[in-house]
């Protein structure tokens, strides 16, 4: 097995998580899309620049490819209810167990520019500026992005209407 092969073997985890939580928990939606991440990354791996970033270039990859095969075909639909969701709620702590399902159900109705940002800063833990680079953005539009996915989320989650803090002279 090559280098670049044996590297690549160590984030199919965090793709598989990122293309879980991109697909709605759809199993079988996010195993083909890490399948044609690591494809791609293995197809064009002349292009990976040496001692860079490799875990952001394959989120590049799945995040554009996501885009490309939602904008294709909208197979990837957030709305789309998958049947054979798996859940993960225990009966320790129902109040618990709501508050998650809670928060897994308002993450999903974020918009899609929303929910990227936030998945990759919060839940795979990229720098703002690693975010901008794999989603071509500025940084100032992944921290307008990551704060306004945060604020819908407080407001949804915890039903109070949050205002901005005033200055007071």
């Amino acid at each position: 097995m090559k280098k670049f092969e044996k590297k690549l073997i160590q984030y199919i985890p965090n793709l598989r998580r990122y293309a879980l939580a991109l697909t709605s928990n759809s199993h079988c939606h996010a195993d083909d899309l890490v399948q044609d991440t690591l494809e791609r990354a293995l197809v064009k791996n002349t292009l990976w620049v040496r001692n860079s970033n490799l875990r952001a270039w394959l989120f590049t990859i799945m995040h554009n490819l996501f885009i490309n095969q939602v904008n294709k075909s909208n197979l990837y639909a957030l709305e789309d209810i998958d049947e054979h969701k798996e859940t993960q709620i225990s009966a320790d702590d129902p109040a618990q167990d709501y508050f998650v399902a809670q928060l897994k159900q308002n993450l999903e109705n974020l918009p899609m520019r929303q929910k990227e940002v936030m998945l990759l800063v919060s839940l795979e833990g990229f720098s703002y500026e690693e975010v901008a680079k794999i989603l071509d953005i500025p940084v100032g539009t992944v921290m307008s992005r990551l704060h306004r996915s945060r604020e819908k989320l407080r407001q949804t989650l915890f039903k109070e209407k949050i205002t901005p803090l005033r200055q007071v002279n």
